[in-house]
């Protein structure tokens, strides 16, 4: 198999190792993250982290590169992507679901504030 340059592995690698193997890891790790209600940037961290296991097994199952920094790069920004996404999903339905009397779901990633009206936003009426 011919290594992508900018990867420094295969492309079915890269899919398969990086975005459904770890992918799933960084998923889990953005929801674990949100339900303890700890920080953003605890994910980028973790992220960090499952690029470095990433590139490691890359280089150990598959005869990539182990010290490749665009290689990295590349494998932990989509690392971090799917984390970042699992932790916005998992926050916003938290926060609608645990103050139903504050929040109410406003698509996946978001939230509104319930006004004291009991709609969505607005304020109540004199």
């Amino acid at each position: 198999m011919n290594h992508v340059p900018i990867l420094d592995t295969p492309l079915p690698v890269f899919i398969g190792l990086t975005v459904f193997g770890f992918g799933l890891a960084a998923f889990m790790v953005g929801q674990a993250v949100a339900v303890a209600w700890k920080s953003a940037g605890l994910v980028v961290g973790y992220g960090l982290l499952l690029g470095l296991g990433d590139r490691f097994l890359a280089y150990a199952l598959f005869q990539g590169k182990l010290f490749s920094l665009t290689g990295y790069l590349a494998d932990t920004a989509v690392l971090v992507a799917i984390a970042l996404v699992a932790f916005r999903i998992t926050w916003a339905r938290r926060m609608a679901s645990q103050y139903p009397w504050l929040y109410r779901r406003d698509g996946l990633f978001h939230w509104r504030a319930v006004g004291l009206d009991g709609k969505n936003g607005g304020n109540p009426s004199p």
